[in-house]
């Protein structure tokens, strides 16, 4: 069947009290809206349609960065749910198959539940995401008579036999496009903030003689965020799945609530986190690697064997091979780390290729940056790298070569050949003596002029 998701990102979050479009609030790592698009994208789904509105240039920007192929268009006026739906009828004119619309600040929509929904949408012509909720006073009820979803009633609209009722509705539905194009345009807003909203669909689906049902979900599925507390509940319910899954697949965690994951990390089986490492977007750690205390990964990728930390740093770009060491305080960026080499103290590498074997000694920096450009350094197999030694980029160290600690690299180095750059040690007898004594008495000095 083929799908089509409507993604609604209008809003403007007011109890966010933020600048930032409510959708944009990160989550994981991720916008809220990405989440809801990646839930959606596990269908394949021929047209992706976000329908911006507060923001919209904001909007645009993180959609078209995650997925340059989706559609955004924009609610100039932010008249209810249905009214939003209604801006993706152009984009969608010319596509026969189902249509789901979902929430982009509803982030946690299991793609088994939207496969579901889309399995029940071959049989009923309108299917509507339903959940039993713990404490169902705010939502919309569902009236089900057997299978067939009769209508949804407001709270506020409910007898008191509809608020018995404790399967409520998500707001999330399927349905062919062209069929709920044309029962979004019966829809009327005869309420009292003149709105049209999505969920009257149904009632209208029905008194055409169509069958509506309901796919049912766990509650934590419908989880909508509205405030910066309900996103830090959101961040916390997202931990806790993310470390039981990681447990699941094989990973060692001493001490799993001081681990954070990002909504895209993958972690090998028999890889040992430890204590207070951060994974940004973009990292994946093969099996077998220690990720030690205390380091923060961000758009990496460790290979087999690799122990990072404690203390380290890798930022986007770095690629390392298998049994790989890198320790404390080191940084890296955009940096190409060969099999075996070793990078354990105070270092930053930076724009950088490093061969296998090497040993780049502590306190070593490549100088990659002169105020405008960008230079890369190029570091050989076997190559033993002194203490403290700078590397002014560009520059290539040749295979078995070696610098010597304290060094200013300007210029390359042949293979197997030692570079010292560093001006001669002068030594001159005696004169420590006389200079504390100078110091002393100009200190004595001054404590009798004060």
């Amino acid at each position: 069947m083929d799908i089509a998701l409507v993604v609604l990102a209008a809003g403007k979050g007011t109890r966010m009290n933020s600048d930032l479009p409510k959708v944009l609030h990160p989550l994981a790592g991720a916008p809220l809206l990405i989440h809801a698009m990646q839930a959606g994208a596990s269908l394949s789904p021929l047209h992706t349609v976000v329908v911006a509105g507060h923001g919209a240039d904001a909007v645009r920007a993180a959609v078209l960065d995650h997925d340059p192929a989706t559609h955004v268009v924009e609610q100039i006026e932010q008249l209810g749910t249905a009214h939003a739906a209604a801006q993706a009828r152009d984009t969608l004119k010319s596509f026969d198959g189902t249509a789901i619309v979902l929430f982009g600040d509803t982030p946690f929509v299991h793609p088994d539940t939207l496969a579901a929904m889309v399995q029940a949408q071959a049989d009923y012509d309108v299917v509507v995401l339903g959940f039993e909720a713990a404490d169902p006073a705010r939502y919309g009820r569902l009236v089900m008579a057997d299978d067939i979803l009769e209508k949804i009633v407001e709270f506020k609209d409910a007898t008191d036999a509809e608020r018995a009722i404790t399967i409520c509705n998500s707001g999330v539905i399927a349905c062919n496009s062209a069929l709920l194009f044309d029962l979004i345009d019966e829809i009327g807003n005869d309420n009292a903030a003149q709105e049209y909203y999505l969920p009257d669909v149904v009632g209208l689906a029905r008194a055409r003689g169509l069958k509506a049902t309901v796919v049912r979900c766990d509650e934590s599925e419908t989880l909508g965020i509205n405030t910066r507390a309900e996103l830090a509940s959101a961040e916390a319910a997202f931990q806790a799945r993310a470390r039981q899954q990681a447990f699941e697949d094989g990973v060692t965690m001493p001490a799993p609530d001081t681990v954070y994951f990002a909504f895209d990390t993958v972690i090998g089986r028999d890889t040992v986190v430890e204590p207070h490492v951060v994974f940004a977007p973009g990292v994946t750690v093969e099996s077998g690697a220690t990720i030690r205390a205390f380091s923060h990964l961000e758009g990496c990728h460790v290979a087999r064997g690799g122990v990072i930390g404690p203390y380290a740093r890798l930022r986007p770009g770095t690629e390392l091979s298998e049994n790989v060491r890198v320790g404390n305080f080191v940084e890296m960026k955009n940096a190409r780390i060969g099999t075996g080499t070793k990078v354990n103290h105070l270092s930053y590498i930076g724009d950088a290729t490093l061969g296998e074997r090497t040993n780049v000694g502590a306190g070593t920096i490549t100088c990659n940056y002169d105020g405008v450009m960008k230079h890369h350094t190029h570091i050989g197999d076997d190559v033993f790298i002194g203490s403290n030694t700078m590397l002014v980029a560009p520059v290539h160290i040749g295979d078995h070569a070696m610098t010597g600690s304290g060094s200013v690299i300007t210029s390359d180095v042949e293979p197997e050949a030692l570079a010292l750059a560093r001006a001669p040690q002068i030594e001159k007898p005696g004169m420590a003596k006389k200079l504390f004594a100078m110091l002393k008495a100009k200190k004595a000095q001054q404590q009798r002029g004060s």
